[in-house]
């Protein structure tokens, strides 16, 4: 059995938090919101993410980061895509040592940097595993069945993570295109806002399907432009997280596309969330990165546009169904 620690207090850090228990390791879950965690060591419950879930006993809640990392073999970060950067620095700066794990999924805003090349900047490992795949919190943490990937070059790594993780309701498969299975997690969330605009527009299953299969070659043109193999972007965190993520009422970035596509602004559908949608601020950074490559990105250049330059869903969708006409590709 291992000692893990998880950095971020959040769905699917408290979920990650109560698998790894479950599985019978020491944990310690740590976050920046003191009174948040003094409230979720009382009631044993983190009544505001994941509410119904009870801790278990060896799941201990540290409100010191340094603390948490102490002695830790295994170390997960769960925390926003955005704050990668700054909780990194911080564990660096504790001296300690361990595997690092990046379960979070998005793009640093300015840099365009996957969050695997921000654990290996700030932490001096030029390996840290990457965590993706189809996996919401809400039922992971109640036992649904769920496969997803650690994704590492070197394989003793993803090898590590999968034997610390894995159990008969999660099976954790290993990869070593850390690249592309961690664009197609973060680059699914965008399209996943698409899908969205759709459900919002009252739009059926043709309007998915179609939205669904050209969102994917969309990930893959991109993701391969970076370094991604093309066959990732069908496997577990292209294709699967991409299916789970545009279709479930669990996800917070088809919902606020949702909202978008019913006329709400972007600021009104995020000041009501209680989660982060990640694909928000990844949209802006895969178009940045598909303009500085020359690449075709029309759905995402659709769904900033609709985000930030106040383009209606329907001025959007016309935009798409009007383009050139030409060969499946």
């Amino acid at each position: 059995m291992s000692t893990a620690a998880v950095l971020g207090a959040g769905s699917w850090g408290t979920t990650l938090a109560v698998h790894l228990a479950a599985a019978g390791h020491e944990v310690r879950l740590w976050g920046r919101d003191g009174a948040a965690l003094d409230a979720l060591s009382a009631a044993r419950e983190n009544r505001k993410f994941l509410p119904g879930i009870v801790l278990p006993e060896k799941v201990k809640v540290e409100l010191q980061l340094k603390v948490a990392l102490s002695g830790a073999e295994i170390t997960l970060f769960v925390v926003p895509s955005q704050a990668i950067r700054s909780v990194a620095l911080e564990a660096a700066r504790s001296g300690q040592k361990s595997l690092w794990v990046t379960a979070s999924k998005g793009l640093e805003l300015g840099t365009l940097k996957r969050l695997s090349e921000i654990l290996a900047e700030t932490l001096g490992d030029p390996d840290p595993v990457v965590l993706a795949g189809p996996s919401h919190a809400e039922e992971v943490s109640r036992g649904v069945p769920t496969s997803i990937v650690a994704a590492a070059r070197d394989e003793s790594r993803s090898r590590g993570v999968q034997a610390i993780l894995s159990t008969d309701r999660l099976r954790v498969y290993t990869n070593d295109d850390v690249a592309g299975c961690e664009y197609g997690a973060a680059l699914k969330n965008v399209i996943a806002i698409a899908a969205g605009v759709c459900d919002g527009l009252d739009f059926g299953d043709n309007t998915k399907g179609a939205l669904l299969t050209r969102g994917l070659a969309e990930i893959a043109r991109l993701g391969v432009a970076m370094g991604g193999r093309r066959e990732t972007f069908f496997g577990l965190t292209g294709m699967g997280d991409l299916i789970a993520t545009a279709m479930s009422r669990h996800s917070r970035n088809r919902h606020v596309g949702e909202r978008i596509g019913r006329g709400e602004p972007l600021e009104k559908a995020l000041s009501e969330m209680v989660m982060v949608a990640e694909g928000v601020n990844t949209a802006r950074a895969a178009r940045d990165l598909g303009r500085s490559r020359g690449l075709e990105l029309p759905i995402t250049e659709q769904v900033c546009a609709m985000l930030f330059d106040g383009r209606s869903p329907a001025a959007a969708l016309k935009a798409l169904m009007t383009r050139d006409l030409k060969r499946e590709g």
